[in-house]
């Protein structure tokens, strides 16, 4: 039989990794964006670059923090992995709406939901399954 004190102390645990998964994710975009501006500023890359390289650095940076999340656990991977993805892409939208002045969901924000969520799944599997 679980003890009780166990189980909210793995739920807290828990909590804590996604957060510093999240964070991680961020801090990993943070650091994504600003090289990838570097190069737009002192190269003849082309803005038109601009969409695919954000998804790719937030693809990744999702995938890296929830495998991280879920490194040094043996189940629910998926979960973990795809709540790092929502609480991410929250925090992201919060900021950018608040920056642009622009709360609405477009196609574009809906994707990015989604492509964020499912990313957080497989970077979740890939960190429980991870030996």
């Amino acid at each position: 039989m679980i003890n009780m004190s166990e189980n909210i102390s793995e739920n807290e645990n828990n909590i804590k990794r996604i957060i510093k998964g999240s964070i991680f994710s961020i801090v990993i975009t943070l650091i994504g964006l600003l090289v990838y501006s570097i190069i737009l500023s002192y190269t003849s890359v082309s803005e038109s670059t601009m969409p695919a390289t954000i998804i790719i650095i937030t693809a990744v940076s999702i995938l890296i923090g929830s495998t991280i999340s879920t490194s040094n656990i043996k189940k629910n991977g998926i979960v973990n992995g795809v709540l790092v993805g929502i609480i991410y892409i929250a925090i992201i939208y919060l900021i950018s709406s608040i920056v642009t002045g622009n709360f609405l969901l477009n196609t574009n924000s809906i994707i990015m939901v989604i492509a964020s969520t499912l990313t957080g799944a497989l970077g979740g599997i890939i960190g429980v399954n991870k030996r």
